[in-house]
């Protein structure tokens, strides 16, 4: 018997808040009104049945500023239902992971009905999202108080607000004591120790674990790497011949890091139970618009865009657009290259320590103006992808990742490509790679962590002041939390951060054999961004909602797809040093075509290489396996049991099957 919320659920004054909603200061009583009643009415009324009050009573609010902000909570009830309908997985006594049903709740380790850690804070807040965006539109057709903002069956309310301006952000709250014990285990006491994966988890969700995950252990993977190019820096910098050996080791270690990474992402993401988590299926984006119709897969009404009119977007102004961007890049560089000109004959002509200085300048003003770049192109790549109007989120990011790899790939590597294959000059190549990626190192650190955290220190003691200023026998703890948690920047997910990097693993792939120091600075900038970056998150900006997540998705790809280049890039490189060509002083032709041989060779190793690591351990395959064959065994028992309760309906079912059997077989003789 499936256990309905409103049977067990039951009204509590004075809750844990979870989750902020934050409501534009001019909006209506009324509408207040009908969005609190909907959010805490029942199931079957259509609504959440969350718990749902102001930040501020009435009293509070008349010596406190005014804030339109409004706590969310839910039951422990509300929560294990919500985790069920929304298929979260478990651990079961059996040390089997399932996915949640209330029924069996006491199947599922550690569940006690006095343990309210059985969800994690995470995936509490994901939850209480998740009901919010479910809250549907039924026989309105306006939202109270604005008949501009019009209404039919099936639209999500809260993306409606949304995109009418009457709710201003959602946000959860950070629980300040859960957050300090993250801190002291995780960046607060700078020692070499591995990051609290499982901690980070329950704090923040799978997604942002996920990348911590990736980014120690990319991090721990480059110390070989910066151990072995050392002693090629120090001791064998000219001599090309010796760093076939390196680029070798490189590109074999490109290959296998990423396929242990697959399987120790296949252990976490197990473990969690975002592995063997079945996909929910996905709403259209709160950003997609169109012509109101009806889906033919859900049945609901929708908002229904062409798909000819979105391809003619993209490849009509998209694509030229990002062909125009790739063609400012390329004149930025030669800009460039005219400095560098510049610089290298005055200082030919003086010789001082000062204008030997003046040689880094360009390299370092070029340096700067990519980021500068890789940011504006940033924004435009997002009002594209938006206004190509895509009707999923996993549409919509996969467009952008594609949109800002290209250009990024281009604008940070072309001038190196450039040196290395047109000029052919590898001293200026090492030097401009250097000072890339160094300087866009450092860039990264002050922008992402430093400079944020700086603006926030000094709002965090306008507020302070704020409220020591009101009266004393007000109790403005959790008003103080939430107005300084809204002012806070948000958070817009993992993008930016693989994208460093991405970049990051092509500068050190990608030349490996010109400058194998690159390494060396990546391990070191590395150490300092697993503290910065949770610094951010910690202390920066607002707490992301927890998304599920089993793997690093297009990312994978990307890395891949770096990997393989690099094969191509050190193979020429090695081909084009002096000391190989002079064994073919007479035929080039030799010479390009041993090259070549040498680069199909090793990217035959690479994919026999990733053939031969299986993706899941052994382990991990079998317990999924045998989840299926327990799953297909479960829905052959329901059929079964189906049979047994209406046999006139099946015997009917099956009638109709053995006449389709026997018209298609008919078919076939016909033909034959």
């Amino acid at each position: 018997m499936k256990v309905t919320l409103s049977a067990l659920d039951t009204c509590e004054s004075s809750f844990t808040p979870l989750v902020v909603l934050e409501l534009a200061q001019d909006v209506k009583e009324e509408t207040k009104e009908w969005l609190k009643n909907r959010i805490i009415s029942k199931k079957e009324d259509g609504g959440a049945q969350l718990l749902f009050r102001p930040l501020l009573n009435k009293y509070e609010k008349e010596t406190l500023e005014n804030q339109n902000l409004y706590l969310v909570g839910a039951s422990k009830i509300t929560l294990l239902l919500g985790a069920e309908a929304m298929g979260l997985v478990k651990e079961c006594n059996d040390n089997t992971m399932r996915a949640f049903t209330y029924g069996t709740r006491y199947n599922f380790k550690d569940f006690d009905d006095d343990n309210d850690d059985f969800l994690t804070m995470a995936e509490c807040q994901f939850i209480i999202k998740h009901e919010l965006e479910n809250l549907r539109a039924r026989d309105e057709k306006m939202i109270p108080g604005y008949p501009q903002a019009k209404l039919y069956p099936g639209k999500s309310l809260l993306r409606r607000l949304l995109t009418s301006g009457l709710v201003i952000q959602v946000f959860p709250l950070h629980d300040n004591e859960a957050l300090k014990k993250l801190e002291d285990t995780w960046y607060t006491r700078f020692a070499l120790k591995c990051q609290p994966i499982d901690h980070i988890r329950g704090y923040f969700g799978e997604t942002i674990a996920l990348y911590f995950g990736f980014l120690e252990y990319f991090t721990v993977a480059l110390i070989p790497m910066a151990v072995i190019g050392l002693p090629y820096y120090l001791f064998v910098w000219e001599d090309y011949d010796k760093y076939v050996i390196f680029a070798s080791f490189n590109l074999i270690w490109s290959t296998v890091i990423l396929e242990v990474w697959k399987r120790g992402c296949a252990n976490m993401t197990y473990r969690w139970g975002t592995l063997v988590m079945k996909r929910q299926f996905e709403e259209p984006r709160p950003g997609f618009h169109g012509v109101l119709g009806i889906n033919p897969v859900t049945g609901r009404k929708e908002p229904l865009y062409p798909s000819y009119k979105r391809q003619l977007r993209i490849y009509l102004v998209s694509l030229p657009f990002v062909c125009l961007c790739l063609y400012f890049s390329l004149y930025v560089m030669m800009i460039y290259f005219d400095m560098e000109a510049w610089a290298l004959s005055l200082h030919d002509n003086s010789g001082s320590e000062w204008t030997s200085v003046l040689l880094y300048v360009p390299s370092i003003i070029y340096a700067i103006v990519i980021e500068i770049m890789n940011r504006l192109y940033r924004y435009a790549a997002e009002f594209l992808t938006s206004w190509e109007n895509h009707r999923l989120e996993s549409a919509y990011q996969n467009h952008l990742i594609l949109k800002v790899l290209v250009f990024n790939f281009l604008n940070c590597f072309a001038s190196l490509f450039y040196i290395a294959f047109v000029l052919r000059d590898m001293k200026l190549l090492r030097q401009s790679l250097a000072t890339l990626l160094i300087t866009s190192q450092i860039l990264n650190q002050i922008m992402e962590s430093l400079l944020p955290y700086w603006l926030q220190r000094k709002h965090h003691v306008q507020v302070k002041r704020k409220v020591q200023a009101l009266k004393a026998d007000i109790d403005a703890t959790l008003y103080e939390q939430v107005v300084l948690e809204k002012e806070m920047g948000t958070y817009l997910g993992t993008f930016d951060d693989y994208l460093e990097l991405f970049l990051q693993f092509g500068y050190v792939s990608l030349f490996s054999c010109v400058y194998p120091l690159a390494a060396a600075f990546a391990v070191l900038n590395n150490f300092t961004e697993v503290n910065s970056d949770a610094l951010k998150m910690c202390r920066v900006l607002k707490r992301p909602f927890s998304e599920p997540s089993a793997n690093i998705g297009v990312w994978q790809l990307a890395f891949e797809t770096m990997s393989v280049i690099s094969v191509v890039t050190n193979c020429a490189l090695i081909g084009m040093s002096p000391q190989v060509n002079a064994l073919f002083p007479e035929s080039k032709l030799d010479l390009v075509l041993i090259v070549v041989a040498v680069e199909h060779a090793l990217l035959a190793l690479k994919f026999i290489l990733a053939f031969a690591i299986p993706d899941k351990p052994r382990h991990i395959q079998m317990k999924l396996a045998r989840l299926e064959f327990e799953s297909l065994e479960a829905l052959k028992q329901q059929v079964q049991a189906n049979e047994i309760q209406c046999p006139g309906i099946f015997k009917i079912m099956k009638k109709h099957r053995q006449e389709e059997k026997k018209t298609q077989a008919s078919h076939y003789l016909d033909h034959s």
